[in-house]
């Protein structure tokens, strides 16, 4: 695939984005998930290589392609190795799947309800390593823990303002402010929150256009005027904690959005499993997720 076979994608195809970015901190839990233990794994690097196997066998199932699944989100660790014989960008452009890569460097601790990207000094060094590698897009993630309108104010600008310096360089954005779920006044601060993503977009040059990942939102179609802005390319949900079952139910009911589900994608794999369980399983998980995306 090309630039432009990419952006008419991502933009206009059928299916969802899988989630396979998994950090430092993350990785363990994701781990355990799939049914290998901390005992199975002695420091960083058994630990990454441990996940490089999972996501390894992830994008090399048979039913993980382009036909239901149009993208994937990459840790940094996962964009450098290599999968079916060649990097894992190249594999999964060869399948029919975009590839993002995930930049931010994690959270800055809460401060006005809200918990900042911490620096990241060295972003443009990965975005154009990224872009030599084939990658497409970025997604960088956030967290609203409460209805402040400075914080969510100050965290939609950070996310934009950063996504500025990736459109720079020529990679489309994944703009990820996550609303907590658990928080008891989300259904107020997701208000503001649209609200302040709209100004942020009405503020972009025409024909400039970021994507915009978003937690299901307690009121069905909030979002759909943000899916309807013409500076937004695709707005993707999250599954936030939700399992798959929820999940899809929540995002069936949002016109326009599509999954970018990570835990809810992965969440019945597990290492024990023959090529022909894992397989079957994905692609279960795949098609149930596809078919919520599908409205």
């Amino acid at each position: 695939m090309n630039q432009q076979d990419m952006t008419t994608k991502i933009e206009t195809g059928e299916g969802f984005i899988s989630a396979l970015d998994q950090s430092g901190g993350s990785t363990p839990k994701a781990l355990l998930g799939y049914g290998v233990t901390e005992s199975e794994y002695s420091g960083d690097e058994e630990m990454f290589a441990k996940i490089h196997e999972m996501r390894t066998r992830v994008v090399t199932s048979p039913s993980f392609n382009g036909d239901k699944v149009i993208g994937a989100i990459l840790f940094e660790r996962t964009m450098d190795g290599d999968a079916g014989g060649m990097s894992v960008p190249e594999l999964l452009k060869s399948r029919g799947v975009v590839p993002f890569l995930k930049v931010d460097k994690g959270l800055e601790d809460e401060a006005d309800g809200v918990q900042m990207m911490k620096p990241m000094p060295d972003l443009d060094a990965l975005l154009e390593r990224g872009k030599a590698k084939g990658i497409f897009g970025t997604k960088m993630r956030s967290v609203i823990n409460s209805a402040s309108p400075s914080g969510i104010a100050a965290i939609v600008k950070q996310q934009f303002d950063v996504g500025k310096q990736i459109i720079a360089q020529g990679l489309m954005p994944i703009i990820e402010p996550e609303y907590n779920i658990k928080s008891a006044d989300r259904a107020e601060g997701e208000a503001i929150l649209r609200d302040e993503i709209a100004k942020q977009l009405d503020a972009l040059p025409e024909g400039t256009k970021v994507m915009l990942k978003l937690s299901l939102p307690v009121e069905d179609n909030l979002y759909k005027s943000l899916v309807d802005h013409p500076n937004t390319a695709r707005v993707v949900a999250l599954s936030g904690g939700f399992s798959r079952t929820e999940a899809c139910a929540h995002l069936a009911a949002n016109e326009g959005m599509i999954a970018s589900f990570s835990r809810a994608l992965l969440q019945e794999l597990r290492a024990q499993m023959d090529d022909a369980e894992f397989d079957a399983s994905l692609s279960t998980a795949i098609e149930e997720i596809r078919c919520a995306s599908a409205t």
